[in-house]
């Protein structure tokens, strides 16, 4: 598997996305279910798509800078019959080195209450939930999250005298 960097305009970036769109629109009923402004080329600052060794386009994946040296995940997608393979992960690794080159602090996300399987994946992979911000503060359906991009060493919090 590889995962690239693609233009948000790429054909198989938009096919990715558009069968996102429909899962979503399945699960909760409405094409309409983002509390906020739609991700577009204006404002994704970076896409990933995940292939396999043949070129087939698994699954996608982006980020929007926020202000405050971090970012936001959106558009994070695998095609059904590749789940459970490492797509998903391949891809928000791309994701969180992508934010740690550019010095952010951390990434932001914002996922469904009916998409437990995405709510399972992100915790194991080191999410914690968080208030909801922005325009999900006042989304029933959402549930927000946070990984911090750079490790805290523990030992560097302890202050003493005389410490050497």
């Amino acid at each position: 598997m590889i995962v690239r960097q693609v233009p948000w305009s790429d054909v198989e970036a938009t096919t990715l996305r558009e069968a996102q769109r429909v899962e979503v629109e399945a699960r909760y009923g409405t094409p309409d279910s983002e509390p906020g402004p739609a991700p577009s080329a204006d404002d994704i600052t970076a896409f990933f798509v995940a292939y396999d060794d043949s070129g087939v386009p698994l699954g996608c994946g982006g980020l929007r800078e926020l202000p405050g040296n971090e970012a936001e995940v959106k558009r994070m997608f695998v095609m059904p019959a590749h789940r459970g393979t490492g797509v998903s992960r391949a891809i928000l690794l791309e994701l969180e080195l992508f934010g740690r080159e550019r010095g952010w602090s951390r990434l932001l996300l914002e996922t469904g209450d009916r998409q437990p399987d995405a709510v399972r994946f992100y915790e194991r992979e080191g999410f914690t939930r968080i208030p909801n911000f922005a325009y999900y503060a006042d989304s029933e359906h959402s549930l927000c999250y946070e990984k911090s991009l750079f490790a805290v060493d523990p030992a560097s919090e302890i202050s003493c005298e005389g410490c050497q």
